[in-house]
């Protein structure tokens, strides 16, 4: 986001700096706390305080999601006459899946669970820690959004064409929401039986 930011004119970085690092540093301070008592950041609502804390968490994901959301509405009523135009709908296309992804976050929360036909299942698929059995709706929310890394750089490196960015950011979103729908019929990213297999 500093990177994107300073295409934009008018735009003071400061309010936003501050505001993604003073709450996501709580936020990396409380995870990093918890897991060296050997606790649960998420999900866990077993005292008063820990309840607190965890919607603490929700809160500043949603309030840094919206100061994005808001860049990107400025990345779409802003011209850019440097920039190549599939450049600027790349970063556009990127914040929007990224916003919308970032939200689906919501649907782990209010489930209480990041897996589908499991509670919180973490068997590890690779390094990533995706279940092997069941749903996991960590998967949509990690490709939706590194849409914001994702599109831009093979926008700028390697298509270097507006039609080719939009159909390839549209083709991303479609990824993002296809593992999001096998995620919640409780099917995991691979089967077991491909698990197996690559093993």
């Amino acid at each position: 986001m500093a990177w994107y930011c300073h295409y934009l004119s008018d735009f003071n970085g400061t309010p936003f700096n501050w505001t993604v690092i003073t709450l996501f540093g709580f936020e990396l301070l409380y995870i990093i706390f918890q897991a060296s008592k050997g606790q649960l950041s998420h999900f866990n609502i077993s005292t008063p305080t820990y309840s607190l804390l965890y919607s603490l968490m929700g809160l500043i994901a949603v309030v840094v999601t919206l100061y994005i959301a808001y860049i990107g509405l400025l990345f779409f009523t802003q011209s850019f006459p440097n920039l190549p135009s599939y450049y600027v709908w790349s970063i556009r296309l990127g914040i929007f899946i990224f916003v919308i992804f970032s939200f689906e976050g919501g649907l782990m929360g209010a489930r209480m669970n990041h897996s589908v036909g499991a509670i919180n299942d973490n068997s590890n698929w690779w390094i990533l820690g995706w279940s092997k059995i069941v749903g996991d709706l960590r998967v949509s929310h990690f490709i939706g959004m590194h849409a914001l890394q994702v599109l831009p750089l093979l926008s700028f490196y390697i298509f270097k064409n507006t039609k080719a960015t939009i159909v390839i950011s549209l083709l991303y979103g479609l990824l993002a929401t296809s593992t999001l729908v096998q995620a919640l019929k409780g099917k995991p990213i691979i089967s077991q039986k491909k698990v197996k297999e690559l093993e």
